[in-house]
């Protein structure tokens, strides 16, 4: 009997999932100072290619470094020398998923809002940029004290890493 509610939960986690995939920045938690590697999962929910994600940097993050890699390019907007967006174009056909990756020098604690906007193919796009609830929410991480008690984050259904 419990394996049988464990598999219909997971189930319904698995279908929620698809219902509410958005751009996610993960982790979802990191410590203050920290230099971090950050994940941006883009999905592809409709019909036509995405081919666009803007993904603005919160204030007090300083991104060091965004990776390269095969398939698509990416390009910084910078205030002096401080990198304010970054722009990755490759095309995400329908039901796919890209991931790219930066890393960034962590803020003081708190919540950190990464607001992203990403384009399709037919010129339509979604702003993922509402607070947790909203239709189209903003992935958030929590910067936590080095050293500290760490802020349990509301996790996101499709990303739990390790």
């Amino acid at each position: 009997m419990k394996k049988q509610i464990a598999v219909i939960l997971a189930c319904l986690a698995i279908s929620l999932v698809v219902l509410d995939a958005h751009v996610i920045v993960t982790p979802r938690e990191s410590v203050t100072g920290a230099e971090q590697v950050y994940s941006v999962s883009v999905p592809n929910e409709l019909t036509v290619p995405s081919t666009t994600l803007e993904l603005e940097i919160p204030a007090g993050m300083h991104v060091m470094q965004v990776a390269t890699g095969d398939g698509f390019t990416f390009e910084v907007k910078k205030n002096a020398n401080q990198i304010q967006s970054i722009t990755w174009k490759r095309e995400i056909k329908p039901k796919e998923r890209a991931v790219f990756t930066f890393t960034a020098h962590n803020p003081q604690p708190g919540p950190v809002q990464w607001k992203a906007h990403q384009t399709f193919a037919d010129g339509s796009m979604k702003h993922w940029v509402g607070e947790r609830g909203s239709k189209e929410p903003a992935s958030v991480t929590t910067i936590v004290p080095k050293g500290g008690a760490t802020a349990a984050a509301p996790a996101d259904q499709e990303h739990k890493h390790p």
